[in-house]
């Protein structure tokens, strides 16, 4: 057995390791939120550059905020931020990967010093961030910076020492213009629309209410390219790893595993230079809107589309629900009537095959991504994802039965009981607050919707309101699969 503690092993059969030479790799992007989706795109491209002999200036630099990242810290120091990436084929074959591109790991509660010297070093030139739709601390509704966050707050108090990500990268970002070095570009690869653009507006607004001319200094000084990124990276079981030290006899603590499918389109919106990421297939382009929009509204509604509604009918994988005939029915109509209209034309992408490609990886087997990831954090996945596809509808006379269909789904899993009387474990910032609204809604079936700081004036909406209205009704009498039924025969 070979483990990733120590160093790059040795060629093993099957599997790729990096060419380089990492003792030359040095630090130029410092990386917010390592996790899956990261370690299975923006630092699997960085890897392959290098592996041309490419991009051995941009190493990238992870770093840890939250407690439970803890974990990823422990792990990534032991094998000295090597790791394995493993494609599942659909016919079930494995080609795992080590990737070498991140040398070094940072977890700021234990050093915010640490995190911000790096950042303010001449050699980084990116900050990139994979912290979640729910990491911009935005108010819901008026869609701008929530500053009356507790941890903001904090951050903001006179003499505070940074820990959130905005505070540190600010504090950063003011330690480089004291000492004249040029700002840095803060890269979103974030599933938000406009991720660039909110980044821009949050960490602006943060630092306005810290040093309003160090915020003028960012508006002119920082880049905040738009992305759109794409890549299905359900979460790494036991078994994976097990699988990973059976058949290629490689032992690490913390694989990731993957769908073969990657995509990156990004804007060419740089401060201070960056990779040759053209080199590796990713799309660099000036308007990043019609491919962000298109995965937003298909793939990732599309995954709502099948989250609740699959699992309240008794599916617990991504691969069953979207290899159910049913469902996969339901997905198509949603896409062709509900999503598709809302979307821009896309430069060089046919729009019927991207959809066909969707289901057929939604299907993919090998994946085995699980409903419960999917619907993780449903108040900000619905709210960026499937509520935009509803409001443009009711502005443009378009059907929304579907999505409203998907909203009751995600009412009805919120009350955290399936349909046979078992517990859903309901994961959801917002779900101290939207579970006991669920659990009112047999009386009062309009509770959960009411909820302005989700759904705003949704409720108010007659079209919206009838179409919930019937689709949850038919779920607590029906049940979830005679409810996508009658909608499909529609």
């Amino acid at each position: 057995m070979v483990s990733l503690v120590g160093g790059v092993p040795p060629q093993l059969d099957g599997v790729e390791v990096p060419s380089y030479d990492r003792s030359g790799v040095t630090v130029g992007i410092v990386h917010f939120g390592v996790g899956g989706f990261h370690r299975a795109h923006q630092a699997m491209y960085v890897d392959a550059l290098m592996n041309e002999g490419e991009a051995l200036d941009w190493g990238i630099c992870g770093v840890g905020v939250l407690p439970g990242d803890r974990r990823m810290q422990e792990v990534l120091t032991a094998q000295e931020g090597l790791y394995t990436l493993v494609e599942k084929q659909p016919d079930g074959s494995l080609r795992p990967r080590v990737i070498g591109s991140i040398v070094e790991y940072l977890f700021a509660p234990d050093s915010p010093e640490a995190v911000i010297e790096k950042m303010a070093a001449a050699g980084t030139r990116i900050v990139s961030l994979t912290i979640t739709e729910g990491g911009y601390t935005i108010d819901q509704v008026t869609g701008e910076f929530d500053a009356e966050d507790p941890a903001v707050r904090a951050d903001l108090a006179a003499g505070a020492v940074p820990a959130t990500v905005f505070g540190l990268v600010t504090e950063a970002l003011r330690r480089r213009r004291e000492r004249g070095l040029p700002g840095f570009t803060i890269m979103s690869c974030d599933n938000i629309q406009g991720n660039g653009d909110t980044a821009a507006r949050t960490f602006a607004a943060f630092a306005r209410l810290k040093d309003a001319e160090l915020a003028t200094w960012i508006e002119e000084n920082v880049g905040f390219p738009n992305s759109m990124v794409d890549r299905i990276t359900p979460a790494t079981s036991p078994e994976d790893t097990a699988r990973l030290a059976e058949e290629f006899d490689l032992e690490d603590g913390w694989p990731v595993v993957c769908e073969p499918f990657t995509q990156w389109v990004l804007e060419d919106h740089f401060t201070a230079g960056r990779p040759p990421f053209e080199d590796v297939g990713v799309q660099l382009v000036e308007d990043v809107v019609p491919y962000e929009l298109m995965k937003l509204r298909l793939l990732n509604a599309g995954h709502q589309a099948l989250g609740y509604l699959g699992f309240l009918a008794g599916h617990r994988y991504v691969h069953e629900v979207a290899g159910d005939p049913l469902f996969a029915r339901f997905l198509r109509a949603y896409m062709d009537h509900e999503g598709t209209p809302t979307l821009s034309p896309v430069p060089g992408v046919d729009l019927d095959e991207y959809k066909t490609t969707l289901i057929e990886r939604f299907a993919n087997p090998g994946v085995a991504d699980t409903l419960a990831r999917i619907n993780f954090g449903s108040s900000d996945r619905i709210s960026l994802w499937v509520l935009p596809v509803i409001r443009h509808q009711l502005e443009h006379g378009g059907e929304l039965e579907r999505a409203a269909a998907v909203v009751a789904g995600w009412a009805r899993y919120a009350e955290g009981v399936d349909e046979k009387g078992e517990p859903i474990d309901v994961q959801d910032r917002l779900a101290d607050t939207l579970v006991p609204l669920a659990r009112t809604q047999r009386e009062n079936p309009t509770a959960f919707i009411e909820n302005t700081a989700v759904f705003g004036d949704l409720a108010r909406q007659e079209r919206f309101r009838e179409a919930y209205l019937w689709a949850l009704n038919s779920l607590h009498d029906e049940g979830a699969r005679a409810t996508v039924e009658a909608l499909v025969a529609r």
